[in-house]
């Protein structure tokens, strides 16, 4: 990982944590996430989430910047986020 990747990756543990979530004991799913995010930090400036394409609507947008705005309710119905990153 390079030095944004592991900065976003530390982020997201430490906001599992905080969140009563888990990042996915996967590591293949949250290197793609943790790429993904970083991808769209440096290409977008926010860090999108990197399972869907960012649009062009800034409201939009902002409800994509990770974690998005349906994380608890996809983790409560799947049991994970639609990128993976975060699980119960």
């Amino acid at each position: 990982m390079n030095d944004m990747e592991t900065k976003i990756y530390e982020w997201a543990k430490e906001n599992a944590k905080q969140n009563d979530y888990k990042l996915n004991p996967d590591y293949d799913i949250v290197v793609q996430a943790i790429k993904g995010l970083a991808m769209h930090k440096a290409d977008n400036g926010e860090q999108y989430c990197s399972c869907r394409p960012v649009p062009k609507d800034k409201v939009e947008a902002k409800a994509l910047i990770c974690p998005c705005t349906t994380r608890a309710k996809d983790i409560e119905k799947r049991g994970a986020c639609r990128c993976a990153l975060f699980v119960k």
